[in-house]
């Protein structure tokens, strides 16, 4: 690649983000514009990917809202990501949890990693 595209991709990385991975259940909080507003809003759910590299880097959270699932995709580095909180660690055997979109209630839960 070329080494301009390096430089101005490296200067767009955030330094610090919270380590976690699929599996997860984590706190995204989020900047959301209504209007001329500005605020921040939580999404909290299970992390079912990660994918990309670099400042390219998305992942995924699914939670269920009254009944119904919804997924949210977002950059890593994204600035409109203002943190990200791992409130419990997953113990999965996968890379993606794709199985979890047809499970519904207890059966769509992750079991806890226990150190």
């Amino acid at each position: 690649m070329n080494e301009i595209i390096k430089s101005i991709e490296a200067a767009q990385l955030k330094s610090e983000i919270a380590d976690f991975k699929v599996g997860d259940t984590v706190k995204v909080s989020a900047k959301i514009k209504e209007g001329n507003r500005e605020r921040v809003q939580v999404f909290e759910g299970t992390v079912i990917k990660r994918q990309g590299g670099s400042n390219r880097e998305t992942f995924t959270v699914r939670k269920n809202s009254n009944g119904v699932g919804v997924e949210k995709t977002w950059p890593l580095h994204s600035p409109s990501v203002v943190g990200i909180e791992v409130v419990r660690l997953g113990k999965v055997r996968r890379a993606k949890l794709y199985y979890l979109r047809d499970r519904v209630g207890k059966a769509a839960k992750v079991k806890e990693l226990v150190k």
